[in-house]
């Protein structure tokens, strides 16, 4: 482990040149950011709304990022790649505490997820050798029971910056979806950068099966989903992967939670999806981006993902500084904090009905006809549950369990 990180540099990678954006350093615990003179004459917004472009130093809020401004705390491995992390620190004999932000972010480098790139670049190496799902999948059951100090390093160099508690790797997918890589750098045309997702001790065999066709039933409601595939598995149903958002080859994307954005804390749900419609039309400036965020909310509430929290909306920056709603990403059956939804409606958390998605749609000005027609097509997607599930694996209870609440709505 390198010794402590008093100094980043950060900048802004579209796939062909890094241009510096600013500077973080620590001081006393407290981590201080400035814009790099060009970058504020560029023009460039990578955080409109919590980290405006300005001249000169800004010391960062402490909460509710660790110090960080929402668009770095984004970069950072939440849920399995800091579980990795904070693992491999104690071989060091180190503890978690010990170690800053800006060693975390520098631990990213320059291969984390969106085009935001950190120097220096104490990420690991990763070779690009083919890769074996289940052997993959072993070592993260390995690592869940706390036997695995060997392949910790190799994990972690897998997981880039992905979030989200279910063990994950990083990967290059051939057209044909055989081949696969170790890939979170470049990739030959050949490859794609996908994201891979196995069980942890909590999700059932079927867990990759739900995912799969909540995002084939997604997609059916109209909702602008990436490519996603049910790679086989020795053991239970599959595993699911997306191709990733944040890559077009290897040109790369600038992304940006709600959570980042807002410097909302994920873990307390405060929003409500009128927030998040009125967020969407003040960044993108897009009544087709706020449809699409209207679609998610209809889908979310009526096929039961409760689990729709802020670090599960994100939106995508070009090198033309356009912004624009991602894909959508980990849908799936969930109950939620409490039995209710993360995002409510209107102030409405567990008994939303048909009436509180007409009016979310209203009071965003959203034609009539569309709204009539989201739900509608959203109503026969989920209805395809039933047929899908069992086409794919999932086990009979879990058919028969989100089967009777979706049909609850």
């Amino acid at each position: 482990m390198n010794k402590t990180i008093a100094e980043i540099k950060v900048g802004l990678d579209f796939g062909l040149v890094v241009q510096p954006v600013g500077r973080l350093a620590i001081r006393s615990g407290i981590i201080y950011f400035q814009y790099d003179d060009n970058f504020v004459n560029d023009g460039f917004e990578i955080s409109p709304f919590r980290l405006p472009l300005k001249r000169g130093v800004s010391g960062l809020s402490l909460h509710p990022f660790d110090g960080l401004a929402g668009v770095f705390s984004d970069s950072l491995p939440d849920g399995w790649g800091r579980l990795l992390f904070d693992r491999m620190i104690r071989t060091f004999g180190l503890m978690p505490s010990d170690v800053s932000p800006l060693d975390r972010l520098a631990h990213v480098g320059m291969h984390g997820m969106g085009a935001l790139v950190y120097e220096p670049d104490h990420s690991p190496e990763v070779t690009q050798d083919k890769v074996d799902l289940d052997v993959l999948a072993a070592q993260t059951e390995k690592v869940l029971e706390g036997s695995s100090e060997e392949v910790i390093t190799e994990l972690l160099a897998l997981n880039g910056s992905s979030a989200g508690a279910r063990p994950k790797a990083l990967i290059g997918v051939d057209g044909k979806r055989k081949n696969i890589l170790y890939g979170t750098q470049n990739l030959d045309e050949t490859f794609e950068h996908w994201l891979v997702k196995f069980s942890n001790s909590q999700d059932g065999l079927d867990s990759g099966a739900i995912e799969y066709v909540y995002a084939l039933m997604a997609a059916e409601a109209g909702i602008s989903m990436p490519d996603v595939h049910l790679f086989p598995s020795q053991n239970g149903s599959g595993y699911f992967a997306v191709k990733r958002f944040d890559r077009n080859g290897n040109r790369r994307l600038h992304m940006h939670t709600v959570s980042g954005l807002l410097h909302s804390n994920f873990r307390l749900p405060s929003l409500d999806y009128e927030d998040l419609l009125n967020l969407t039309a003040s960044l993108t400036k897009d009544i087709r981006e706020v449809e699409k965020m209207y679609r998610l909310a209809v889908f979310n509430v009526m096929a039961h993902n409760r689990d729709d929290h802020t670090k599960n909306f994100s939106f995508l920056m070009d090198e033309t500084g356009n912004w624009k709603l991602s894909p959508a990403y980990d849908l799936t059956f969930s109950s939620g904090p409490g039995g209710e939804q993360s995002t409510m409606v209107l102030g409405e958390g567990r008994n939303i009905t048909t009436k509180h998605l007409v009016k979310l749609g209203n009071e965003a000005k959203l034609p009539k006809e569309f709204i009539e027609d989201v739900i509608e097509q959203t109503t026969s997607a989920i209805s395809k549950w039933s047929r899908l599930s069992k086409d794919f694996g999932v086990n009979k209870s879990n058919r028969e369990l989100i089967g009777r609440l979706i049909k609850k709505f």
